[in-house]
């Protein structure tokens, strides 16, 4: 007959605590320049599908360059919130990772290795336009800096670290 061990113990077991890494597992590196380029990639041809269809169903269409007086600028809010959602909210859950970065085995966390908030995703993602707008320098630097980080990065205060 055995005996089932610590079973008068009324205590529930602890909360789980999102940890960046997978139990058992530590993260192999950075995701640096490259990969994370391609991950880029991925990413922007999967929402630019998604808003050809958004854009499709509200008849909304790209600005027609033999007709500059027919600009709306509905396609360009549409467009900065579509991806905004996309980044902010896909790096802020459980998976704290885009489907191109979830393609690459990568994930964004914390400087401290945990999940990030929906804030800092979002203080990420407009840090990303900064990024761009000096010569995209703020993305070049992903490939010179200590621990792969970007501009938007150091913002941030997040890191791209490789799952696999």
């Amino acid at each position: 007959m055995a005996s089932v061990p610590n079973s008068g113990s009324a205590a529930p077991p602890p909360p789980p605590v999102w940890d960046a890494t997978p139990p058992g597992t530590t993260p192999v590196g950075y995701g640096g320049f490259w990969i994370r380029v391609v991950a880029y990639i991925i990413d922007a041809i999967l929402v630019s599908l998604v808003l050809g269809v958004i854009m499709s169903v509200f008849g909304l269409r790209y600005m027609n360059l033999n007709d500059l007086g027919d600009y709306d600028p509905t396609v360009n809010i549409l467009s900065l919130l579509v991806f905004w959602l996309y980044f902010a909210l896909m790096e802020s859950s459980e998976r704290g990772a885009t489907v191109g970065k979830m393609a690459m085995g990568l994930r964004v966390v914390s400087n401290d290795g945990k999940r990030i908030s929906f804030l800092n995703a979002t203080g990420r993602y407009f840090a990303k336009i900064l990024s761009g707008m000096i010569f995209c320098i703020g993305y070049i630097m992903v490939g010179f800096t200590e621990r792969n980080r970007g501009l938007h990065d150091m913002i941030a205060n997040t890191l791209v670290i490789k799952t696999r």
